[in-house]
């Protein structure tokens, strides 16, 4: 049976992390947990994520409407989001927001995480695609979102932070640790002139790794056609065509992975 009085206490916790952490500020963020089909436990709107208490929780039901919420509380106005994650990814059983400082930058440059420049990184997320810009609080975020949940386990927002989701609580808030960390490295790497990726075949053995740990969630390791017919990753081709099922077995697959990752230089260089 579900202990909700200690999931509040856990999401407590996990929002101290992100606050401690510098992931948000003031009383952006937010994080839910999934704790039957129609019942879901999620922080309040306009609350410091550092300071709150089991008290400070609501429950909603799976169209956000509250069930149960303490006088001055009601859920957070992203509860859009978070709903439309658990209705798309059945295997989903949390998820958290926030706006990790460096994450965030790449967020708002309009620059996805997708070179592979360390193992963690690419065995844990794989990509990391950005959701084009929706204004808080509205369907724009989630339906922007809806095009990669079925693909990845996380997606920068476009102007705005990031959003994990995984089988649990904690996975959810460790992708949103591993995808800051990831972000950091990609740009202190770039000040230092540029990252020295990991070739295609040691990514190929990366993910393999993977699938031998069995490890749960969406990731190209397991949803690439390109990977499945042990053609070249296209981990680097960015965004949701990268691993939906669309970037396909094609004989041009290399020669269109190079044109995008040319047009995609050539953009951020402004020539």
């Amino acid at each position: 049976m579900v202990n909700e009085f200690e999931i509040k206490k856990q999401i407590c916790d996990i929002g101290k992390r992100i606050y401690n952490r510098g992931m948000v500020a003031n009383n952006d963020g937010n994080i839910s947990v999934k704790i039957s089909e129609n019942e879901f436990l999620c922080t309040p709107t306009g609350v410091s994520k550092g300071f709150m208490t089991p008290e400070f929780i609501c429950k909603v039901d799976a169209t956000g409407k509250v069930i149960q919420a303490n006088a001055g509380f009601k859920p957070s106005s992203e509860i859009k989001m978070h709903m439309r994650v658990y209705k798309e990814r059945p295997d989903v059983k949390s998820v958290v927001h926030a706006h990790p400082m460096y994450a965030t930058a790449f967020a708002i440059a309009g620059i996805p995480l997708t070179q592979p420049i360390m193992p963690e990184a690419v065995i844990a997320l794989g990509c990391v695609p950005i959701a084009k810009y929706g204004t808080p609080s509205t369907n724009e975020i989630p339906d922007a979102v809806s095009e990669y949940v079925q693909y990845f386990d996380a997606v920068l927002l476009e102007n705005h932070g990031a959003l994990t989701f995984s089988d649990s609580l904690l996975a959810a808030y460790n992708k949103m640790e591993s995808v800051e960390f990831y972000a950091q490295l990609l740009y202190l790497s770039r000040q230092l002139g540029g990252p020295k990726e990991l070739s295609d075949a040691q990514v190929q053995r990366l993910y393999e790794i993977r699938r031998q740990f069995g490890m749960t969630g969406k990731h190209p390791a397991n949803l690439c056609p390109n990977n499945k017919d042990g053609k070249p990753s296209c981990h680097n081709c960015g965004g949701k065509n990268s691993c939906s099922g669309n970037c396909g077995g094609s004989a041009n697959a290399s020669e269109e992975l190079v044109k995008n990752i040319t047009a995609k230089v050539i953009k951020e260089l402004g020539l």
